[in-house]
């Protein structure tokens, strides 16, 4: 899953023009990729309040204090923002800067959130649970310059890449992005995997570092971020930059539909090892993902924090939740109960989350992608964890659902 975080589209203004006139054509494309979404869905959630003590596991969550520290980090970003932006269903942002300001005086996590907020069960027309997924930091060995074990590169953001919100537009694509590319008085699609990969954008995305793996690029383009090792034992940490606007197409599906895997036994590892045993195919299979994302070096963050998320904070590990953002903000608590793969079964995953990021695959109301951390057992659950689950909000009690 490529992350999605804020950037600069370098387009030049007097070009903005072609712009609005190339927007329409751009909405219209994405409605049609957006293969999750069926004309019978509702255009929102349908929210249902809820008393804390209904919440199951909700006293039995023993790590409220590292929801609460990732929460804070949120804050430090809502008290910068227009306390009059609507958030939708969430309300207003000064409802949010409201519960922030009282984090000083916090001193028990569950009573704060218990206290400022109300919880919400979350409902999808006639559904009530959704899809729930994992991602991981994966870690790469690399150089800064290249040669003949060092061949793979990682592009910056190009420099004629520009980003479109289309939310500006139409409120009916709230959360939603397109990339592309000026041509004369036209925005175009941008070039794809397989074009990107052949050199036809090596003149305006430069490359900061190489990997030796092409498949484990590939794996960390979907994660969003990782490490890499230099030879001298140097880790650089990167983060996702922007992405080419091409829409995400998960190659497990393919690999499903040839026969190649099935769908109880696909995972991020099934995918990796059939991509390493077959390196005549590999190329083709993973070209069929057009999605493409560029990355930078994060050197401001220190090697204990998290990588950064689509709302510009620093991720905590197994308390993070990407979500998506055509209904939900960055910053807001929600509870999940779902399940998650362990290396010794299926266990109960019940805590208080943090909606800190989003992705390309990520569509829909109940729908979350869970920030497992770094290492072997981070990858082990995000790469098997496909689990069905609930949600639960949490709102300022100042704010009024609406849509």
């Amino acid at each position: 899953m490529s992350r999605v975080a804020s950037s600069k589209t370098g387009a030049g203004a007097k070009r903005l023009a072609a712009l609005v006139i190339a927007v329409p054509a751009l909405v219209a494309l994405a409605a049609c990729s957006d293969t999750d979404r069926t004309a019978e869905e509702p255009a929102t959630p349908e929210l249902e309040p809820v008393s804390f003590s209904e919440i199951e596991g909700w006293r039995d969550d023993n790590g409220t204090a590292e929801t609460l520290r990732a929460f804070a980090r949120s804050c430090e970003r809502i008290a910068g923002m227009d306390a009059n932006r609507d958030w939708g269903l969430a309300g207003r942002v000064e409802h949010w800067q409201g519960v922030c300001a009282d984090l000083a005086f916090a001193s028990d996590p569950r009573v704060y959130f218990e206290t400022h907020f109300q919880a919400y069960r979350v409902l999808w027309g006639d559904e009530e649970d959704g899809l729930f997924t994992g991602y991981y930091e994966p870690l790469l060995h690399g150089s800064r310059t290249p040669d003949d074990h060092y061949s793979v590169p990682l592009h910056e953001r190009p420099s004629d890449l520009v980003s479109v919100d289309l939310s500006a537009f139409s409120e009916d694509f709230k959360g939603r992005r397109v990339g592309g590319r000026i041509e004369g008085t036209r925005l175009v699609p941008y070039a794809d995997r397989a074009a990107i990969d052949g050199g036809a954008i090596d003149d305006v995305a430069p490359t900061f570092l190489w990997v030796d793996d092409a498949v484990e690029k590939f794996f960390l383009q979907i994660q969003g971020s990782g490490q890499v090792r230099l030879e001298d034992g140097e880790v650089i940490r990167v983060g996702y930059a922007d992405q080419n606007g091409r829409p995400y197409r998960a190659i497990g599906r393919d690999l499903i539909e040839m026969g190649e895997l099935t769908r109880e036994n696909v995972s991020l590892q099934t995918i990796r090892a059939w991509l390493e045993a077959h390196p005549d195919r590999a190329e083709e299979i993973m070209h069929r993902n057009a999605s493409y994302v560029f990355f930078r070096e994060l050197d401001e963050l220190a090697g204990e924090s998290g990588p950064l998320g689509a709302g510009n904070v620093p991720l905590e590990p197994g308390r993070s939740l990407a979500v998506d953002r055509k209904f939900w903000p960055m910053g807001m608590p929600v509870w999940l109960d779902t399940t998650a793969p362990y290396p010794d079964g299926e266990h109960v995953f019940r805590r208080l989350m943090v909606a800190q990021d989003t992705g390309g695959a990520i569509r829909g109301a109940i729908r979350g992608d869970v920030f497992w951390g770094a290492g072997d057992l981070a990858e082990h659950v995000a790469g098997h964890m496909k689990s069905r689950g609930r949600m639960v909000v949490l709102l300022p009690k100042a704010a009024t659902p609406s849509g």
